[in-house]
């Protein structure tokens, strides 16, 4: 381990990690918010010092895909000395029709 990288969350990104916090709130108990916490910060953690463990996109070339739990998924872009997280996503939720 050479250095840890800063690790910056975007509005978007927070946004994703609260909307997810909130529906664990409602619909499980403070045992899974607790749990989904964790899981944070253990994930920025790891992505500070092991930044590129995570594979690249094929479609875009600097954005990584990090599955952090069967329904959890974290999208972010490493540059430089720099993890920005873009965005989240529960895995539970269907996709929008089109």
């Amino acid at each position: 381990m050479d250095k840890s990288h800063k690790v910056i969350w975007t509005k978007r990104s927070l946004s994703n990690a609260l909307a997810i916090k909130a529906y664990l709130i409602k619909k499980f108990s403070k045992k899974e918010v607790t749990k989904f916490e964790r899981l944070l910060r253990r994930f920025e953690l790891t992505v500070s010092n092991f930044p590129t463990l995570y594979p690249e996109s094929k479609t875009q070339k600097l954005l990584r895909r990090a599955v952090i739990h069967k329904n959890t998924t974290v999208f972010y872009i490493f540059d430089k000395n720099q993890v920005t997280v873009i965005a989240m996503k529960d895995n539970r939720q269907k996709r929008p029709s089109k």
